[in-house]
């Protein structure tokens, strides 16, 4: 697989793709909280945890001055990691993969673990797909800062 040889993805198919991951990050996130809720619980049930002066898990984790940051991160290390592991493993989240896209770099390799992250951090929760029709090689910003490219893959006969 190589840059030259699959065409570039462009703007729609990205955003069909990053509404559908939306969707299964989301469903991550509340798996992801379920747990930390269930296991607080039990806790309480236990009696090796008081919520006071909280009302209840969700009082605790949203106001409590460390519990809530350290809820906000895991949360977000749940985020950051359904995308790096799917970019760095395959080259496509389940998105990309009902899309047909592949995130990859221009030699067709797999990308870094720090490629994944820059792109992450520099897609702007996928405001950087914008300048993708007015790029001349249909590069989102975040392909241009990480080094990277998202090509469509052939239809399988």
């Amino acid at each position: 697989m190589n840059e030259s040889t699959l065409p570039p993805a462009g703007l729609l198919r990205r955003v069909g793709a990053l509404i559908y991951d939306t969707l299964v990050v989301m469903a991550i996130l509340m798996i992801a909280g379920g747990v930390v809720v269930a296991v607080l619980e039990a806790c309480v049930a236990a009696g090796i945890l008081s919520y006071a002066p909280y009302q209840d898990a969700g009082d605790l984790l949203s106001h409590h001055p460390i519990w809530s940051p350290a809820y906000t991160l895991y949360l977000a290390c749940a985020w950051i990691y359904f995308f790096v592991f799917f970019w760095t493993r395959g080259g496509q989240t389940l998105g990309m993969r009902a899309w047909k896209l592949v995130v990859c770099n221009p030699d067709g390799t797999r990308i870094s673990a720090t490629q994944a992250l820059i792109r992450l951090a520099t897609s702007v929760f996928g405001l950087g797909n914008l300048t993708v029709p007015f790029d001349p090689k249909k590069r989102a910003f975040q392909d241009m800062w990480a080094k990277t490219c998202v090509v469509v893959l052939p239809k399988v006969k």
